[in-house]
């Protein structure tokens, strides 16, 4: 059955209906945990991730062989404020990167036969100026959301998503700003490398934004006033994926500012997914805190791109294979006494 966004208020209804994890699948995978040749809780957290994952994909045995990585572009108008270090037009030229096999996400993708896709949206339209008005219009988001939503491969078990576009870390900080309070200096950040007065006029960006639209409604209605297209089609990538049941591995601020919009709106939305790292944008770890989502790596990394997401798979690869591939005390003829 297709689904087709036309306004918000199709988001919404699609984000009723979102299904849980199979209860039946979580209980037998933590029956099968518990028999497993090792020490109680022996493996940690790759116990708990084992088990999160087989309740999504309905066996107490699962496999991960077919993760999926996305990797969204947009142009922000309020890049036009100068809060990066670089020009709009890089967001096209590390799409033709991406397209061509020489960015990291390319190498990480590969390491852990991951499927790449990457979706450019509208780059010739950046967003509108946040400081002056919403971002995106209710078609312009909802055209993102769709682009996000059909972006996923229905035979994926996992997924990850990530983002390129000059000033999204402007937009992100916004986000985190609006959702959860603070000044904004709180969660702004030197993104590309900005310091000193330009910082400070970036920073002064992020408080008008939040100014204007953030007391305007719910997450969604935020994400669309303050977001960017990569952002929205970030969030509709990930809602699509509970729809099917699929895992996902959040990348770092940028797509934890876009998830966080869809928790916003409905409780509970992001329970079907992990942080893959926390990242070297300080307002990260906030964010994930607020979120309650402890992160699985933290390297230091700040690039974007679904590059720390990705690493992250073969932490929930190697957690799965020893759920399903090791042997229980029974099969192994060890005795667990």
């Amino acid at each position: 059955m297709t689904t087709t966004f036309k306004t918000v208020t199709d988001v919404r209804n699609v984000m009723v209906a979102m299904p849980g994890a199979h209860s039946d699948a979580i209980t037998g995978a933590e029956a099968r945990n518990a028999q497993l040749t090792k020490p109680p809780g022996a493996l940690g957290r790759l116990e708990d991730l084992a088990i999160w994952y087989a309740g999504w994909r309905g066996t107490d045995r699962p496999t991960l062989n077919a993760p999926q990585v996305i990797v969204f572009a947009g142009n922000h108008g309020v890049a036009a404020k100068g809060v990066s270090a670089f020009p709009p037009e890089v967001t096209e030229q590390m799409v033709l990167n991406f397209q061509h096999g020489g960015a990291a996400i390319n190498q990480l993708a590969k390491t852990f036969g991951a499927k790449l896709d990457v979706h450019a949206l509208s780059l010739e339209t950046p967003t509108q100026d946040f400081t002056t008005g919403p971002a995106m219009s209710d078609a312009e988001f909802c055209a993102a959301i769709q682009t996000g939503w059909d972006a996923v491969d229905a035979d994926a078990d996992l997924l990850v998503t990530g983002e390129m576009g000059i000033g999204n870390t402007t937009s992100a900080a916004a986000l985190g700003a609006a959702l959860f309070g603070g000044e904004a200096a709180d969660w702004t950040g030197r993104g590309t490398g900005v310091e000193g007065a330009a910082l400070d006029a970036k920073t002064q960006v992020v408080a008008d934004g939040v100014a204007l639209h953030g007391a305007n409604g719910d997450g969604l209605t935020l994400l669309a006033a303050l977001g960017g297209r990569e952002l929205a089609a970030m969030a509709g990538a990930i809602l699509r994926a509970r729809m099917l049941r699929i895992p996902v591995i959040l990348d770092g601020f940028i797509c934890t500012a876009a998830a966080a919009c869809l928790e916003d709106a409905h409780a509970g939305a992001l329970d079907h997914t992990v942080a893959g790292h926390q990242s070297d944008e300080l307002a990260h770890a906030r964010m994930l805190a607020a979120l309650g989502k402890a992160p699985l790596l933290d390297l230091g990394l700040r690039l974007g791109e679904a590059s720390g997401g990705a690493l992250a798979i073969g932490v929930l690869q190697g957690a799965v294979a020893c759920l399903s591939g090791m042997a229980t005390f029974a099969e192994a003829g060890v005795s667990d006494v």
